[in-house]
């Protein structure tokens, strides 16, 4: 039986990384990312909720944000499921963290570094298939090299990763192993190799979970489920929605404009309505299971909706319900 933290929980990922206590781990990690590059010797957590450029901009909220010893400003994100405009959203967030470094008055634009590393536990289209590990900077489109060294964008697509716990060759594949399948281990690998991974099977070991956190990690665990079987069952509804309406419309085209090439536009039209309308209900439910969680730990209407974009009325709805 499994006995440590699946780390695609938002609790869970915050538990293992988001921690004072446990920063020695994210430490680690960052500099197996970026081994040769440059060493983080210590880092700071900072305020998540970093402020929209107006009054009535939400807040955008990321897993991790901290600032290394050296200045450099990094953001941490666990994606465990695709979404429309993934990459563009990341560039945003990174974008707003590069504002926000803006000082009133005389200032000559010398900004820290930002740098954006996202853990995605599904494949984006928009990235190289096959590929696990894609770097995004500010370069030169015909020759390569980087203009600024301001902005990076690290995209870690988890499920081209296949390597077995024998075949992994350094400490950065040695983590990601370990993150990919954790939720499934009786017993952490690679401890004789690292003392890094003992401290992780430490931390992350439910057995040492005090009740409140054993109680928020299944909380959590519940929505990721309840979501993933909400996301399949709108795309099911969709496709067989999108079948029907396809069919009634394809059938009325082709009366007038020949059978066949009605009904296969008809399908294409109908299939298309129906996936958004069911991907828009997944995003929906979610969010509602959400605010759940964050009603029961006892958040403000205002707050939950920042975080969900549901209503006041949605949310005391929802409220009365849990009653």
């Amino acid at each position: 039986m499994a006995q440590f933290i699946n780390p695609f929980s938002d609790w869970g990922f915050k538990h293992i990384f988001g921690r004072e206590i446990s920063k020695d781990l994210l430490i680690c990690f960052l500099n197996d990312l970026f081994a040769g590059e440059f060493v983080i010797k210590s880092l700071a957590f900072g305020n998540k909720e970093q402020i929209g450029l107006s009054k009535d901009s939400r807040e955008v909220i990321f897993d991790i944000y901290c600032t290394t010893d050296e200045g450099k400003e990094i953001i941490v994100e666990m994606q465990n499921r695709g979404q429309e405009h993934f990459i563009d959203r990341a560039l945003y967030y990174t974008s707003r963290v590069i504002v926000n470094q803006g000082i009133k008055g005389e200032w000559d634009y010398d900004i820290r570094p930002v740098y954006t590393i996202c853990f995605m536990n599904f494949v984006d289209p928009l990235l190289p298939l096959g590929k696990l590990r894609t770097d995004m900077i500010l370069a030169d489109k015909d020759n390569g090299k980087m203009v600024s060294d301001k902005i990076r964008m690290v995209y870690l697509m988890l499920p081209f990763f296949e390597k077995t716990e024998t075949e992994c060759e350094n400490d950065f594949e040695r983590w990601i192993f370990v993150l990919k399948n954790m939720n499934t281990f009786e017993r952490m690998p690679f401890l004789a190799k690292n003392a890094v991974f003992k401290n992780l099977a430490e931390i992350s070991d439910l057995r040492t979970l005090s009740k409140k956190d054993m109680d928020k990690y299944e909380d959590s665990i519940r929505i990721m489920r309840d979501a993933y079987a909400t996301y399949k069952y709108a795309i099911k509804t969709g496709l067989e929605d999108g079948r029907k309406q396809g069919l009634e419309e394809g059938m009325a085209q082709g009366m007038a404009q020949g059978m066949a090439q009605g009904m296969e536009k008809g399908m294409a039209q109908g299939m298309e309505k129906g996936m958004e309308k069911g991907k828009a209900e997944a995003e929906r439910q979610k969010n509602i299971e959400f605010a759940k969680l964050m009603l029961s730990d006892g958040d403000s209407t205002e707050k939950i909706q920042r975080y969900t974009g549901l209503t006041a009325e949605e949310i005391n709805e929802i409220a009365q319900s849990l009653h």
